[in-house]
């Protein structure tokens, strides 16, 4: 069974700067991709930023604050956010397209959420 655990979300300042972190865990074969997505109440989840090989892509509003990276040998991957906006506030979702291992052999790509975490910026 494939997880994804967030973690690194909280409150700052507007101007301030957090670093969130998704550990991939389970029976993995292999990554194709990974992103972080956010939801903020009454809105509907979009995604932040993606990288799959060395290919990263960002949404406008965070190009240039938002830095997506990734460690393949830990299933990880990163987003560090700096000059954070109240607008920022949101719940983050860390999202993969996972090759599971099934019946000791390569399973179909799977599409795999974490649980959230939440991000406030305050004014």
């Amino acid at each position: 069974q494939v997880q994804l655990v967030e973690s690194g979300g909280g409150l700052v300042q507007a101007g301030g700067s957090l670093r969130l972190s998704c550990l991939a865990s389970g029976s993995i074969k292999a990554i194709s991709s990974m992103a972080w997505y956010r939801q903020a109440p009454g809105r509907r989840r979009e995604m932040v930023a993606e990288v799959f090989g060395r290919t990263t892509n960002y949404a406008d509003s965070v190009k240039g604050r938002f830095t997506i990276s990734k460690d393949s040998a830990k299933l990880a991957v990163y987003l560090q956010m700096n000059s954070l906006k109240p607008d920022d506030t949101a719940v983050y979702y860390c999202n993969a397209d996972i090759f599971p291992v099934e019946n000791g052999d390569i399973g179909k790509l799977n599409h795999y959420w974490g649980q959230g975490t939440q991000v406030t910026v305050s004014s």
